[in-house]
């Protein structure tokens, strides 16, 4: 028997949102795209293409874009949210009024990466601190190693669905999966999040090493070191170690820290090439999460009483200018350790 269609609101039409809603209109969904921007909803109606973000990509032309939430979240089984972590709780209040409106429960999405600023919450945990239960049949995080630029192209991508409600989680793979993208279920929502979250920080740090012209023994012990720092983190605020060894954690580092698709390596690069911060920021044209998410790391693990000394030189050099030869200096000469640590020691 033939899925019956589902319709599916994705909330921002950068990059990967954008790519997303192409998945899941070729995928047979009817799927409408939300932007507040009113050029880039003309340009994806009109001409099918969203240049800015995604070059020499046609979209499909059943895919609808809308600057009308309401009109975009009517009659929704799933509302994705696609967009920066700095916008999520305005955007969940704003669809919150819209779904009491419309009088619907959808299973809500989201694929963003990073922590709040300032709560230093996890984004599930923002998103349903602001839509309550009656509101919402389920939250599920998306999450794993993928460009939009390689999903556009069909290359092979794995990512996970995690939520603490198997079936929900399921359903989301359901729409997702087809023959270059596989969906894997999880119920460790804290280890998917922050695994998707904390490897920007390193990404930012590996495009430094790449930068300063350091070899692949130097991006490994970073990235290797960096897992420890994540696994760390997570564990502390109640994660399974074990999701770190998957997709959303060792996956999601190794693509994000290995390749010039990521605006956190690209950043980190350019940082390690003598360029200001600020100018960086200013010329990418999109969010690097990486370094929002590393102000609210730090501050969280001084909160937790970790020691995360990656973390602690990125922020350094993102936030008090330091100098990034003196940070891997202070990084290299700190007393020796063992490798094979429990999970709350240093």
């Amino acid at each position: 028997m033939k899925e019956m269609t589902k319709k599916i609101a994705v909330l921002g039409a950068g990059s990967w949102g954008s790519i997303l809603a192409s998945v899941l209109v070729e995928n047979g969904n009817q799927v409408m795209l939300w932007t507040n921007s009113e050029e880039q909803a003309k340009e994806l109606n009109e001409k099918h293409t969203n240049e800015h973000y995604i070059h020499d990509y046609t979209y499909p032309k059943e895919l609808i874009t809308t600057l009308d939430l309401k009109e975009a979240v009517t009659g929704a089984d799933f509302v994705l949210f696609a967009i920066p972590t700095k916008v999520i709780r305005p955007v969940a209040q704003q669809l919150l009024e819209v779904l009491k409106e419309l009088s619907i429960k959808p299973i809500l999405i989201h694929a963003s990466k990073g922590l709040e600023l300032g709560t230093h919450k996890r984004l599930s945990q923002v998103i349903t601190e602001e839509i309550p239960e009656e509101y919402r049949s389920g939250m599920v995080v998306f999450s794993g190693p993928s460009h939009a630029e390689e999903v556009a192209n069909k290359d092979i991508t794995l990512i996970t669905a995690a939520s603490q409600n198997l079936d929900n989680a399921r359903a989301v793979q359901k729409i997702f999966m087809n023959k270059y993208l596989r969906i894997y279920t999880n119920t460790d929502v804290i280890g998917v999040e922050v695994g998707g979250a904390f490897k920007n920080i390193i990404a930012i740090g590996a495009g430094i090493l790449h930068g300063l012209k350091y070899g692949d023994d130097a991006k490994a012990a970073l990235m290797t070191r960096g897992l420890a720092e994540i696994s760390r983190l997570g564990v502390a605020l109640g994660a399974d170690p074990s999701t770190f060894m998957g997709l959303s954690g060792v996956g999601d580092l190794i693509v994000t820290c290995t390749s010039v698709h990521s605006r956190n390596w690209r950043c980190g690069n350019q940082l390690g090439e003598g360029k200001k911060l600020d100018d960086i920021i200013q010329n990418m044209g999109m969010v690097i999460e990486g370094i929002n998410t590393c102000k609210a790391a730090y501050e969280l693990g001084n909160q937790l009483n970790l020691t995360l000394p990656i973390c602690h030189a990125m922020y350094n050099v993102l936030y008090n200018d330091a100098d990034i030869q003196e940070e891997i200096e202070k990084l290299m000469t700190r007393p020796g350790k063992s490798e094979i640590e429990k999970y709350d020691e240093c």
